[in-house]
């Protein structure tokens, strides 16, 4: 399996509200760097217990609206396309960094401005 479907088949898991299935593929000692890139989470049990809020860490209707996976040595890129309610359309980028077949870090780019204003 490739990397690109690892991380295609963790975004699944999300959609599917599974998040025990998603956090099977991140290494126990993951790092998980938010928008803003400011907080940070350290271990997949920390990873996991803050997916229980998903939604409140989302914009009000977000949804998203398309996703791509470029795979380069060791990493995933995700472009993913998305709206809320308040945003009609944009973009934002999430790294994957891999040790062998496991997400070490995921770290989340976006406009931080229009994701507080998405609130």
């Amino acid at each position: 399996m490739s990397l690109a479907e690892i991380v295609q088949r963790g975004w699944d898991a999300v959609g599917a509200g599974d998040f025990d299935a998603l956090v099977a593929d991140y290494e126990e000692s993951m790092n998980f760097v938010m928008p803003g890139q400011s907080d940070v989470l350290v271990g997949r049990s920390a990873f996991r217990e803050a997916l229980n809020g998903l939604g409140g860490l989302l914009p009000p209707g977000f949804e998203i609206t398309g996703l791509r996976q470029i795979e380069g040595d060791n990493e995933v890129v995700s472009i993913v396309e998305w709206k809320a309610e308040k945003v009609a359309n944009s973009q934002l980028a999430v790294l994957f960094k891999f040790n062998g077949d496991r997400i070490v870090e995921e770290r989340w780019f976006i406009d931080t401005e229009q994701w507080k204003a998405a609130f």
